[in-house]
């Protein structure tokens, strides 16, 4: 897929933000062709620079992968078991990538200094990026509903340039993309947690087949990419049995069953590693006139496969995690049902993995991810940090929305964001939040781990074990005048970046991480919406975190950057609904 580029400028007409004039762009557009022979483009809405200066500086900047807030088109649907019925058209405001200035000290700090618009699909539902960048990476921004990868290169921000484009006929046996993890190769393991894009048997490439029930469905799998957007391997996420419990539905059921439904997806390359954790038959739980009442339609299951062959992993197991000492009125909600998330521990020493549940709002925790059964237990509950700022005592970790969660890169702390997301409390209750835990204990006790929440008490107080978590600070993110359910943030990204002291000002990666992004969306068309703001979150040495009031929006001065605006560099497209964020430097501006 050749990319060609293209230069244009354009002067956009006053804003419809009150007392606020548009400033001049230019047009930069670059363009793919996909394996459906179709013209693909991404154009660059570029803020001309307002403030000139003779000496650059470098920048860095944060990356958000956002959709109109009215797409057109409609979840997919519960019952569907054809090849494709995702929210997606080519008419309507496009989705877009926006680039926002998040250099300490820079005038433009929380300014979106670009917006990328994509083309000719619209109604993506502009899903997650990789979960870190490194320099020489392209970035890989999924569409959930289109099935779409697009792969683009940010080598040159705050301009970027469509590379690659992977479609939904890229991948038979697998839809609705959902995260990615990016090798040192510079190709990315990409979870589908949705089934075949037609219902029935699927042969992937290697020969195996796999019985499926549509797209949306069930079972997913796990695709390699390359950097031009290239399939380069279809992986089944199951094995041809199935998985042998009697906890995996599905509408209509698949047989074998199985609960295979890739969501989170982390490497350890240096263990010859792949984790993937198992959300839910999304297709019923994306359809807001559908309730689900089966609680086995929300996984409970940890998927590890062998990658010596980066082509052709192995499963090597699929754990299921424990029932914690909660009590809940509906199943659903208790602490193993909804495995949204996984995060490897990156230090050579440490082989353990963590893991937080959407419905169960809880965390669990393997000292060692590389033995043949890994087994789980629960550390946290998504309670113990309410009980920090909650003085009702309403919100609990039974469907808190757990979300993001991500191990500093130093191995000292775990991030966690919710979204607080249980129709059942208040409005005025309800909160979403992130917050710090202190994990240094518990991976410095090897495999001899003895923290285990096993109680009530501990639910709301933490574990009593010496080698658990400790809590070292919440922050509450909540959206007090939104109607909708889902106020907090949903996903997140950390900040790898720092000054090189001594080196020209450039910046460097480093494992310390001071401060990380959120983002305050969801899925809408799941019910669960959200604010529209993106946050920046300070973190201390030791670990505290507070709300970085400084990164304000550029037109209500409020903190936080809203996506709920009337014009865009791009144009007066409204509302747009931010999910994946990620931290980005310009090559030239980084050792």
């Amino acid at each position: 897929m050749a990319a060609v580029l293209t230069i244009a400028a354009v002067v956009l007409a006053l804003s419809d933000q009150p007392r606020v004039q548009a400033a001049p762009v230019d047009l930069l557009t670059s363009s793919v062709v996909g394996t459906d022979g179709r013209t693909y483009t991404a154009t660059n809405h570029l803020v001309r620079e307002a403030r000139p200066s003779r000496h650059h500086t470098p920048k860095e900047w944060l990356l958000a992968w956002a959709g109109d807030e009215t797409p057109s088109g409609s979840a997919a649907s519960a019952t569907s078991t054809g090849a494709h019925h995702a929210a997606v058209g080519t008419t309507g405001d496009p989705d877009f990538l926006a680039v926002i200035d998040v250099t300490k000290g820079s005038p433009d700090y929380g300014k979106v200094v670009n917006t990328v618009t994509m083309s000719p699909v619209t109604g993506n539902e502009p899903h997650h990026l990789q979960y870190i960048w490194h320099k020489g990476q392209r970035l890989f921004a999924h569409g959930i509903f289109s099935d779409i990868t697009y792969v683009l290169d940010a080598s040159r921000l705050p301009q970027i340039k469509l590379v690659g484009i992977n479609l939904s006929a890229d991948t038979p046996c697998g839809s609705l993309p959902d995260a990615s993890w990016v090798l040192d190769d510079g190709t990315a393991y990409v979870s589908y947690m949705g089934g075949p894009d037609v219902a029935g048997p699927c042969r992937y490439p290697n020969g195996e087949v796999r019985n499926g029930n549509g797209f949306g469905g069930t079972p997913g799998e796990v695709v390699r990419i390359g950097p031009d957007g290239r399939t380069l391997a279809e992986i089944p996420a199951d094995r041809p049995e199935g998985d042998s419990t009697g906890t995996c539905g599905s509408k209509p059921q698949v047989t074998p069953a199985t609960c295979a439904n890739p969501h989170g997806i982390q490497v350890r390359e240096d263990l010859d590693l792949m984790v993937v954790s198992d959300f839910a038959e999304a297709r019923n739980y994306l359809d807001p006139t559908s309730e689900v009442v089966d609680p086995y339609l929300l996984r409970d299951t940890i998927r590890t496969f062998d990658i010596k062959n980066r082509n052709a992993p192995r499963l090597r197991s699929v754990s299921h995690l424990p029932e914690g000492p909660r009590v809940d009125q509906l199943p659903a909600f208790s602490e193993p049902r909804m495995v949204m998330e996984n995060a490897v521990t990156h230090k050579r020493r440490h082989k353990g993995v963590f893991a937080s549940t959407m419905a169960g709002g809880a965390i669990f925790y393997t000292p060692d991810i590389t033995v043949k059964n890994p087994q789980w237990r629960e550390i946290f509950d998504d309670t113990t940090a309410y009980r920090a700022f909650d003085t009702t005592g309403l919100l609990t970790g039974s469907n808190s929305g757990g979300s993001w969660l991500q191990v500093s890169l130093d191995d000292r702390f775990l991030f966690h964001a919710v979204m607080g997301s249980d129709p059942r409390q208040p409005r005025d209750i309800n909160s979403g939040m992130l917050y710090v835990l202190d994990i240094q204990k518990l991976l410095a006790a090897g495999r001899d781990v003895r923290c285990k929440i096993d109680t009530v008490a501990e639910v709301s107080t933490g574990g009593v074990e010496p080698d658990c978590p400790a809590l070292m600070g919440v922050v509450p993110l909540r959206d007090a005048v939104s109607p909708l359910v889902g106020v907090g943030p949903h996903w997140g990204a950390v900040d790898n970046f720092g000054p090189t002291p001594g080196r020209g000002g450039k910046l460097r990666e480093q494992e310390r991480i001071d401060r990380v992004a959120t983002s305050n969306y969801f899925v809408g068309q799941s019910g669960i919406d959200g604010d529209h703001r993106v946050c920046l979150i300070d973190i201390a040495r030791n670990g505290r975190p507070t709300l970085d009031s400084t990164f304000r929006d550029e037109y209500s001065d409020l903190p936080c950057v809203s996506f709920n605006r009337a014009q865009w560099p791009h144009g007066a497209t409204g509302n747009a609904r931010p999910h994946g964020v990620l931290f980005v430097v310009a090559d030239a501006d980084l050792h």
